[in-house]
């Protein structure tokens, strides 16, 4: 899987929101900073695996690791910022506004008239 540049992500992010609304800031380096640990985990994980042994004497026991279930949780909590950031809406400027439609515009009316 292909890294993500995190500083080019945080300059689109930061590109899409108010600058001047310090929160929106805020949460821009909260969600990119939840991203380094999501990264640090994979790290982690990859090192070492998804499974871990535990030894206590004579009992053996193989369970996920840890990472995995803190990889859950952050998931989680990006998802929830994400959905908190007030993105500023993108103007697409193929459409022009002249060309949407609506009900008064049309010279042709339906045969139920």
């Amino acid at each position: 899987m292909e890294k993500i540049d995190l500083e080019k992500l945080k300059k689109q992010l930061l590109s899409r929101v108010d600058t001047d609304d310090l929160l929106e800031i805020k949460k821009i380096n909260n969600l990119i900073r939840l991203y380094e640990l999501d990264a640090k985990c994979d790290e982690i994980i990859n090192q070492e695996g998804v499974r871990i042994i535990i030894e206590n004497g004579k009992q053996r026991f193989i369970k996920s690791h840890p990472s995995m279930n803190e990889k859950m949780k952050i998931n989680a909590q990006i998802i929830a910022l994400e959905k908190s950031i007030k993105f500023k809406m993108k103007v697409n400027k193929e459409v022009p506004p002249s060309a949407t439609s609506s009900v008064e515009s049309k010279d042709e009316r339906g045969g139920l008239i």
